[in-house]
């Protein structure tokens, strides 16, 4: 199914509907190519969330982490992790991105030297390849409050959108949320079904919260280290590469940064796009009290009897 033409959706000229889920024209073909041919291995593992939940610093998390060994964490005179030269996307290929320009060669980062490959998606569950679900390939997906997900993703869409649409106002934006109509949405049936996956298969799905890694990341670093099953040794812990690696990743680190600030992915997307704030609770800053009435409201319905509070 396809949204009708010249309207304007997340500053789109228009989205399909496949598998029950919203994607943008430039993405769609990748996303169908990705579930087709992508063949995971047992060791590999796919950082997953919904648009603007995250993603950056989880791959800048987990790349750190699976490559510690090789790429020490330096200070910031010496400069020598990678991090230091290269936005986070471009170390952790996107797997919709590359299936549709690569299609179907998959390869990690060229500075990755772990045996495990690293890739990234914001596939929903559904329509992941079979292997992805079948394999022992380890699945780490990170969730947002739905209120801040949402004027994040505001905000990027309306920085990525098509110049001749123009943006999409806060009011309609909002509206198309709430109806399930945004990238890779329904928000609420993609966040769920990893939720439900997590809870029937903890040792093949990590489900994180953004707001209690930004409370606690220290302790985070180490849980998704022992999921991807290189935990750090009491060495490690106490010569505090943990800190080490929550610092260097930090949102306030890498947005600071000169390739973070100037520099672009292949795409031609401002690697600075990404690093817009990064704040718990900057939808206050936004919302009418109506608009956070229905989206808790909307919480509560979707989530209802899950367990699962955003």
């Amino acid at each position: 199914m396809k949204s009708p033409k010249n309207a304007r959706i997340w500053a789109e000229p228009h989205l399909y509907n496949y598998q029950g889920f919203w994607y943008p024209a430039w993405q769609f073909q990748g996303v169908l190519e990705c579930q087709k041919y992508f063949q995971a291995q047992d060791t590999d593992i796919l950082l997953i969330s919904s648009p603007k939940c995250g993603t950056t610093w989880l791959k800048a998390l987990a790349f750190t982490i699976i490559n510690r060994n090789s790429h020490a964490i330096t200070s910031d005179h010496e400069q020598k992790h990678p991090l230091f030269y290269n936005n986070p996307h471009k170390l952790v290929p996107h797997l919709e991105l590359e299936s549709h320009i690569n299609n179907p060669i998959f390869e990690p980062s060229s500075f990755s030297s772990s045996p495990s490959r690293l890739f990234a998606t914001h596939l929903p569950y559904i329509s992941l390849s079979k292997s992805a679900k079948a394999s022992s390939c380890k699945l780490v997906y990170i969730c947002r409050d739905t209120k801040d997900t949402f004027i994040s993703l505001w905000h990027f869409m309306n920085e990525l959108g098509s110049n001749h649409l123009g943006p999409n106002s806060l009011e309609e934006a909002f509206e198309m949320f709430c109806r399930g109509v945004s990238i890779f949405g329904p928000f609420w049936d993609h966040v769920l079904d990893y939720w439900k996956e997590s809870k029937e298969r903890p040792n093949k799905v990590l489900f994180l919260k953004y707001e209690e890694m930004r409370e606690d990341p220290n302790f985070h670093v180490k849980r998704l280290a022992e999921f991807l099953g290189v935990p750090f040794s009491l060495e490690e812990e106490g010569s505090r590469v943990v800190e080490k690696i929550t610092n260097l990743c930090s949102f306030e680190h890498l947005s600071n940064l000169g390739v973070n600030k100037d520099g672009k992915l292949p795409s031609g997307v401002e690697n600075k796009t990404f690093f817009r704030g990064g704040e718990v609770g900057d939808w206050k800053n936004y919302l009418s009290p109506e608009m956070v009435e229905q989206l808790n409201r909307l919480n509560e319905e979707k989530f209802r009897g899950s367990r699962l509070e955003l």
